[in-house]
């Protein structure tokens, strides 16, 4: 039976952090009254998904008694690559029933898991124009021991699974909650940016428009650094969160710069990374007569390059050991933002999220590389926070790490509604 809630603990597992958000309604008001982080255990969540739930588990009772957090319920987000796929489809004007059975035809034909009992959903949005004929659905699907394990973990923590929802959701209604003034109307490209992981995602007014994943997170940075200065692990992490930083002369050539804010991106590869249809995503499954005519192959982009003139050797040093990591990462943004436009879309602003996100001058240095105006997002901007056991600390070096915990404790705040 569906029951209505006034107060849930929003979760976020992520490959190196753990993160929630307690959230409580006055009135309509959603108030913050706990917030916490705490490292992921070892070897328990990867790119794939949750593997040792009992573990997890443990580690949120803790997290949560630590925090203050003391409301039963919660809204946890399910990700991975091998726990769950996330897409969003146009599909005609149907009534409800007609578009339950042609989504549960979607799923079939969709499922990517090698395990075929699945568990799925969907969401549909009204388009903004009446006369529109098609709807906008954004689909989930996850394999039912993806959903078994996420349950568990949670049940281990002495709680109770309110909902299991999606990364790409939760930041929409973040996005609704803390920015429906400033972003209102906008198009608007969130880079979440984790330990294995982006999640590239496209918004407008609260609506999920594409969501992507590559594999290309901060992990990635810190070995570069230990790799190009000789270090541990260890030592390269604290080097990337105390002393590493993009200087403003950096850039990923020339050319990334040459249009200013607002200007088009470089010319993308006729790739198509998010074509359903298997032959498009690899041509060489096409016979001969259907192989598309070879193209010149453009010169390499160089790795970006910072000016040695003002800039501290010793930075100079750090940011060249992560440049070729970051013109992959500039790549993959622009390519995901030039399929949207091949689409007749168009972004307006570029919102960085996730631990990976506060890397010094890492919000300029994108913004400039694809030429829209980009900065730091904060989940907790509008929200007022009253939290008995909040380290101050916690907000001011982790604001960034809480998108999608607060995103999904702000599901009472558009959902009452769990099922």
């Amino acid at each position: 039976m569906a029951k209505k809630l006034n107060s849930v603990l929003g979760v976020d597992v992520g490959c190196q952090k753990i993160k929630i958000a307690e959230i409580k309604l006055q009135g309509r008001e959603p108030i913050i009254t706990a917030l916490g982080i705490a490292d992921t255990p070892e070897g328990a969540v990867d790119h794939t998904g949750i593997y040792n739930g009992e573990a997890v588990g443990q580690v949120l009772k803790e997290l949560a008694a630590g925090a203050g957090a003391t409301v039963t319920h919660v809204v946890v987000s399910i990700a991975g690559q091998g726990s769950v796929l996330v897409r969003t489809l146009e599909v005609p004007r149907m009534n409800p029933g007609e578009l339950k059975e042609h989504m549960n035809w979607e799923v079939q034909r969709n499922i990517p898991f090698s395990e075929s009992n699945v568990v799925s959903d969907f969401e549909a949005f009204e388009p903004e124009d009446p006369n529109a004929q098609n709807l906008d659905v954004v689909m989930a699907i996850s394999p039912q021991s993806a959903i078994d394990t996420v349950v568990g973990l949670v049940k281990k923590a002495g709680k109770q699974t309110a909902a299991i929802d999606v990364e790409p959701l939760g930041i929409a209604r973040s996005l609704m909650a803390s920015h429906s003034d400033d972003l209102a109307g906008a198009t608007v490209c969130v880079v979440d940016i984790g330990h294995k992981t982006t999640s590239i995602n496209i918004y407008k007014n609260g609506k999920l428009l594409m969501p992507r994943q590559v594999p290309i997170g901060g992990e990635m940075l810190t070995r570069a650094i230990a790799d190009g200065m000789n270090v541990t692990f260890e030592e390269a992490e604290d080097i990337k969160r105390n002393r590493a930083s993009i200087p403003e002369s950096a850039n990923v050539g020339g050319a990334a710069f040459a249009g200013g804010m607002g200007a088009q991106t470089q010319q993308f590869s006729p790739y198509n990374p998010f074509a359903d249809d298997p032959m498009m995503m690899n041509p060489g499954l096409l016979p001969p007569e259907m192989q598309p005519e070879a193209e010149a192959e453009p010169d390499p982009e160089p790795a970006p390059q910072a000016s040695t003139g003002a800039v501290d050797p010793e930075t100079n040093r750090i940011f060249n050991t992560m440049a070729s990591i970051l013109e992959e990462f500039v790549a993959e943004v622009r390519r995901s933002i030039d399929y949207f436009r091949s689409k007749g879309g168009d972004v307006d602003r570029l919102e960085l999220c996730g631990g990976g996100s506060k890397l010094r001058g890492l919000s300029d240095f994108l913004g400039k590389s694809v030429g829209i105006q980009s900065e730091l997002y904060d989940p907790l901007r509008n929200l007022s926070i009253q939290a008995r056991k909040l380290d101050p600390e916690i907000v001011e070096h982790h604001r960034q790490d809480f998108a999608i915990a607060v995103g999904n404790g702000l599901h009472i705040a558009f959902d009452r509604t769990t099922r």
